[in-house]
């Protein structure tokens, strides 16, 4: 089969022991995404399968209907709000998915720009590679207060990680959260208000859904303190467009880390918070590590293997008039 590959940012993949399983098909990788939807239909058109690789790449209605060769997509990870799956079926493309979910990359992560943040590691690291002097004071962690917004397994892991370092937990996010942090010994706040006020350092843990998209607002965020710091490594659009920008040039909170964007990849430096000295950024890393890559892509080209013997896959699109494979079974 000719397997498509997009959006390799890391240039990695053909470096995973996993691919191997794709061994006897013709593989092709991209690593900087498409220009514009022409390019990326030119780059898709011939193959069979693409993997996708999380939300990398939208696969949109347009999209599907320019690529009358496609029969599979394969997802690297579980779900991706960038599929139309509707589309999908009416193509008869089948969407697999994978059964995963690791919650301790993004945790660490998490755990690593806070340390980060508070003690100002990238800022002086570069200031001492240039050769000039120090020039900052940082917060330290212990004894501050942790707001986790969302206590689900990512956000408990982070939890624990304050707790080790001696934070104070305060949690806020549904009444499910809320009871899992008083079972856990951790303080539940009692509003919203008091969430974003009392918060040292507040990290969002929620799942983007529609219910959750734009769930702080700038009111929210000007409830922070000005000494105050906000992670996020779940998704961008949990923050409303503008606000959070918006937000630290008014100075309140004084500080964010941020992995997720709504826009992705940022290239070329080109976005506002890459300007601004109070602000740590990484390129979308939370789940970038060997160990994620080899679970996450093993389980997706397990997937074309299944299909291509005709095997059971894991389907998105359960209804899908599966087509067969070049000179397969399916």
């Amino acid at each position: 089969m000719k397997i498509a590959i997009p959006d390799d940012y890391q240039d990695m993949v053909h470096r995973l022991a996993c691919f191997r399983l794709l061994d006897g098909h013709r593989v092709t990788r991209y690593r900087e995404p498409a220009a514009d939807l022409d390019q990326l239909a030119a780059r898709l058109e011939d193959a069979d399968v693409v993997v996708a690789i999380r939300e990398r790449v939208e696969f949109s209605r347009d999209l599907i209907a320019r690529l009358p060769r496609l029969k599979l997509i394969a997802l690297v990870g579980r779900n991706a709000t960038t599929i139309d799956y509707e589309a999908c079926t009416a193509h008869r493309v089948a969407v697999a998915t994978g059964k995963s979910q690791s919650e301790a990359s993004p945790a660490e992560l998490t755990v690593a720009l806070m340390l980060a943040a508070r003690r100002n590691i990238a800022l002086e690291a570069e200031r001492m590679r240039r050769g000039e002097w120090p020039c900052t004071l940082s917060h330290r962690l212990r004894g501050s207060v942790l707001g986790i917004y969302g206590l689900g397994k990512i956000g408990s892991l982070v939890a624990e990680a304050g707790r080790g370092l001696g934070m104070t937990v305060l949690v806020w996010g549904r009444d499910g959260s809320r009871e899992r942090a008083r079972a856990a010994g951790y303080q539940a706040a009692a509003s919203a208000a008091e969430f974003f006020e009392r918060a040292d350092v507040l990290s969002l843990h929620m799942r983007l859904r529609p219910e959750t998209r734009g769930m702080v607002g700038p009111g929210d965020l000007a409830r922070m303190k000005p000494t105050a710091l906000l992670v996020n490594t779940a998704r961008a659009e949990l923050i409303q467009p503008g606000a959070l920008l918006a937000a630290l040039r008014q100075g309140r909170p004084g500080y964010a880390a941020i992995d997720v964007y709504e826009d992705e990849p940022i290239v070329n430096g080109d976005h506002p918070f890459l300007a601004m000295p109070n602000v740590l950024c990484t390129p979308h890393l939370g789940w970038a590590e060997w160990d994620n890559f080899e679970l996450y892509f093993s389980e997706a080209f397990e997937q074309i293997v299944a299909y291509g013997s005709g095997a059971p896959l894991r389907l998105a699109n359960p209804t899908v008039a599966l087509q067969s494979p070049p000179g397969g079974t399916a």
